[in-house]
């Protein structure tokens, strides 16, 4: 994230099987280790800013069972970071798995073998049903927050004391907590959240560098008004925040072939096991309301939020010209092959940003 590109550029969730495409197209994602150690040599070459993971403990079933293959994502981080020179690369957290001294540590290893280029990811955690297999429990929603706010206190006051502390809280108490190295270069990680609840959002606002906030083609030109009150709620807490989003592009020379994959690969071969699955354990939209449950259904075939990029070079520049448009500073987006896709990514859609003027030429970061 530390470039001098007016719209940063993310990719999300290659440390997961199928990334974010619920579809069984033998060409989906396989996220092998080889495979990611490639994407991101090819992404850091590129001058992409960042890659974020998803934390991801166990598959949604299906035929594919899909995101059931992942990496856990601060070791995953750890060894590309040392593989890479210039891009940040996140850990995606959950606050109740991990103690926040240990957590702080990993942290500040993860940053020194990268010489700063490590940024941390901190959810509250949802789904029950991976929470269980640790014999922990999902608190309500509130809570969740609060205790994160206590978790996060800790790493943060790790990072900066010289002496040993005490921590005396409702969730945590700690004793002569010591945590040596600090971050990298009397620096610390960058923080992102993406809250999207008003206790997420402002605990977002309170806490993170960069806040993921979601956006739709049909919203896009008016988001610059959910962007601008965010830095303006962040300015009157005394901070400043970046603004993201999310998406996923299908890209090919012509929109209609892009198109015609779409189709393929979201409405001809999409995994609606694993689908029905999701809208089972999110409980979400209530069962009671059967035309809200199929948009729902239709809409989650290759994307879990976010927007699709669909089209030619031209029309996948022209949209993230209009996210850079409405005042987002980045955009994490994913691809059904990654390292296929990424590299004609790479070769037509960057060279269109640069000549638009919202991305340096990787040369130049």
């Amino acid at each position: 994230m530390h470039t001098r590109n007016k719209l940063k550029l993310g990719i999300f969730a290659a440390n997961c099987s199928s990334g974010r495409a619920v579809t069984t197209v033998p060409e989906r994602w396989g996220a092998s280790w080889r495979e990611n150690l490639t994407l991101a040599r090819d992404a850091d070459d590129a001058g992409i800013d960042f890659l974020l993971p998803i934390g991801r403990w166990k598959g949604y079933n299906g035929d594919t069972d899909f995101q059931g293959t992942t990496f856990e994502t601060v070791t995953w981080a750890c060894g590309l970071l040392a593989a890479t020179r210039r891009i940040t690369i996140f850990g995606t957290v959950h606050s109740p798995l991990f103690h926040p001294v240990i957590a702080a540590k990993e942290f500040v290893t993860a940053d020194h073998i990268s010489e700063g280029r490590f940024g941390l990811n901190v959810v509250p955690g949802w789904n029950e049903g991976e929470f269980e297999m640790f014999g922990a429990t999902v608190r309500a929603h509130e809570l969740r927050y609060d205790y994160t706010q206590e978790w996060l206190d800790v790493i943060k006051r790790a990072w900066t004391s010289d002496e040993d502390f005490d921590y005396v809280g409702t969730y945590f108490q700690l004793r002569g907590v010591r945590s040596k190295p600090k971050p990298w270069g009397g620096t610390r990680p960058i923080v992102m959240n993406a809250g999207a609840s008003p206790r997420g959002r402002a605990f977002a606002i309170a806490n993170a560098d960069a806040y993921f906030t979601g956006a739709t083609l049909d919203t896009l030109d008016g988001a610059a008004e959910t962007v601008a009150a965010i830095r303006a709620d962040a300015r009157r807490a005394g901070r400043e925040i970046g603004v993201y989003t999310t998406g996923d592009i299908v890209c090919r020379p012509t929109r209609a072939e892009a198109e015609e994959y779409f189709r393929y690969a979201a409405e001809q071969h999409v995994d609606w096991g694993a689908v029905d699955y999701m809208m089972r354990i999110r409980e979400q939209p209530p069962p009671d309301d059967p035309a809200a449950r199929e948009r729902w259904r239709k809409r989650t075939t290759t994307r879990l939020s976010g927007f699709s990029m669909i089209g030619s070079p031209d029309d996948v520049a022209a949209t993230l010209a209009r996210v850079s448009a409405a005042g987002f500073d980045g955009i994490a987006f994913s691809f059904i092959n990654y390292l296929d896709e990424f590299r004609y990514f790479r070769a037509e859609v960057l060279p269109r940003l640069e000549r638009l003027g919202i991305r340096e030429p990787a040369n130049g970061r």
